[in-house]
């Protein structure tokens, strides 16, 4: 079996990024016929379309968006290599955005280990928004993203249940209607929750409103409320509440990482490559009662 070749992987997900051919050939230093040409002979290796194209709009297919997750693996993967024989020592700075929902609970068992396999690699974290994260990659003021897939897109790294949470004492959740603690308008979180409500007919009202993933735990914390969290952001003192309490089921949560046009050196790969890992690995420490 012939292998893939890297150049055309390189190629593949420049377009695959910038949705462009144009934009691709200016990435890749190449020319626009040279970039058409790397990724036909890729379609022909691998025996299928890899993009859509209507008019001037490209898009992935089925088999180009498997394809973009292992090329980024192969990229990465080759990076490492040649640093490992090199014998040079990984240096750099990474900027990471992350949503405080997950920073509590996800990024001390990630950077941990990441800090102690590549001791040299500063990594700064910015907590906001999966919406603000994805914003501040794009424009490149981040280098990556950890960030809730259907708010902002990305690369899916790890999906988890969505559970509704408690107090121990379960106060707020034998109220009618229902006190909620849940983030913005536009938090596809609260949306899932009150979604769910008002299928099982269930009352409900929002009494806290917030960003901050820590004034929402201190509102259950408190018994004043209840919220929806990501399974690997549940405390160790709340109450997982389930059908049996009366709560309808809630979707599985999607965590993506995203990643800026310019954060292509081998510090930013070894750091993505990390979380993707760690990510997928990632034993929950929720107690449900």
């Amino acid at each position: 079996m012939i292998p893939l070749d890297h150049d055309q992987l390189r190629t593949f997900l420049a377009v695959a990024e910038t949705c462009s051919f144009t934009r691709a050939a200016e990435e890749v230093h190449r020319t626009q016929s040279a970039v058409s040409m790397q990724i036909k002979k890729l379609e022909e290796r691998v025996g299928c379309s890899l993009f859509t194209r209507t008019g001037r709009e490209i898009g992935l297919t089925t088999e180009g968006r498997t394809l973009v997750s292992y090329a980024q693996k192969i990229m990465a993967l080759n990076e490492a290599a040649l640093g490992a024989i090199s014998n040079e020592e990984m240096t750099g700075t990474v900027t990471l955005g992350v949503p405080d929902d997950y920073a509590d609970r996800l990024l001390p068992r990630v950077l941990a280990a990441f800090n102690r396999t590549h001791p040299s690699v500063e990594v700064f974290v910015d907590c906001h928004s999966s919406n603000l994260v994805a914003k501040k990659v794009r424009s490149g003021e981040l280098d990556l993203g950890i960030v809730t897939f259907a708010d902002t897109g990305g690369t899916i790294v790890r999906r988890e249940p969505l559970h509704w949470v408690a107090s121990e004492s379960m106060a707020a959740a034998q109220q009618d209607p229902i006190p909620l603690a849940l983030g913005g308008e536009h938090c596809i979180w609260r949306h899932h929750a009150t979604d769910a409500l008002n299928r099982a007919g269930r009352d409900w009202r929002v009494t806290y409103t917030s960003s901050s993933a820590a004034a929402i735990n201190g509102a259950v914390a408190a018994g004043l409320a209840i919220s929806v969290l990501p399974e690997s952001a549940v405390r160790s003192d709340a109450r997982i509440l389930t059908q049996a309490d009366g709560f309808p089921s809630l979707p599985v949560c999607e965590i993506a990482m995203i990643r800026s046009k310019h954060a292509s050196q081998p510090v930013h790969n070894a750091l993505a490559e990390h979380i993707e890992r760690r990510l997928n690995n990632l034993m929950p420490t929720a107690n449900v009662a």
